[in-house]
């Protein structure tokens, strides 16, 4: 398109934003809010997104940076979940304030939306063989000859610094199967999506569903850590991830805590 080739990455990037906007506004509507609204908040989740990832990227490859700063900051790389969902975050915030919209209410309405977009999006990075995981001999190995970068041993040992297992080379050759990481991420991110759409009409504070929705994306995100093929593992086997997602569940579990509280609070004033 326009001589640049359109990845399965970006057209499931597109997918994900509109079915978790297609989500959000029925979800608004039901609420008896505009549901128009719901456009609004998605356009500030990709631009925040796609600044915010970068920028992300950008700091966690600061080398490339000084070395070539405008291919770093340009090029179609470096979409970082963290970055992107920070980003996001913040200006979704702004804009929901800016329109006067109730906070807590807009976040739990999000929560689901955020999870099926999620799964979505990681069905593009599957398609196009990046954020895979270590290799493995196991059946649920898939090889990325193609992939984003291909699951060769000169690549996972240049590019990641991992000693590839001769074994492994003598089994499968060249060309290693991996972890498929990102289907792990799908289908958990799926079944999160559930479990938050049979929650989302709940009895607790409001920005409840948020917090949860918070929680266990960042659980999904350690757990898979272990087995995804990473150069930053900072402390041992730990990566910084994972150390990201250890204190966003420390602030979900305090988040949920405060709303049930403030909810509570809410609930004997309006019976006084």
């Amino acid at each position: 398109m326009g001589g640049e080739p359109v990845t399965s990455y970006g057209v499931f990037m597109l997918f994900s934003f509109l079915v978790a906007g297609t989500l959000l506004r029925s979800e608004i509507d039901r609420e008896g809010l505009d549901p128009d609204r719901a456009w609004d908040i998605v356009f500030m989740a990709v631009l925040g997104g796609v600044v915010g990832a970068k920028i992300y990227y950008v700091i966690l490859n600061y080398p490339w940076l000084f070395e070539n700063p405008v291919r770093a900051i340009f090029s179609r790389g470096g979409m970082v979940w963290y970055g992107g969902f920070g980003g996001a975050v913040l200006l979704i915030i702004w804009e929901i304030k800016r329109r006067g919209l109730p906070l807590g209410k807009m976040a739990d309405l999000i929560a689901p939306p955020l999870a099926i977009g999620y799964a979505v999006g990681r069905m593009g990075c599957f398609l196009v063989g990046d954020d895979y995981g270590r290799p493995t001999a196991s059946w649920v190995g898939i090889r990325f000859p193609q992939g984003s970068p291909p699951t060769r041993v000169d690549v996972i040992e240049s590019h990641f610094g991992i000693q590839v297992d001769p074994v492994l080379v003598e089994q499968f050759g060249q060309v290693l199967p991996v972890h498929p990481t990102q289907l792990y991420e799908v289908a958990l991110a799926i079944l999160i999506f559930i479990i938050l759409w049979k929650l989302r009409i709940h009895k607790y504070g409001t920005g409840w569903l948020w917090w949860l929705c918070l929680a266990m994306l960042s659980l999904e995100r350690f757990l898979v850590e272990f087995v995804r093929i990473k150069d930053d593992r900072f402390l041992g086997s730990y990566t910084v991830a994972q150390l990201i997602a250890v204190l966003l569940i420390i602030l979900s579990v305090w988040g949920m805590n405060h709303t049930v509280v403030s909810g509570k609070k809410t609930m004997r004033k309006s019976i006084l």
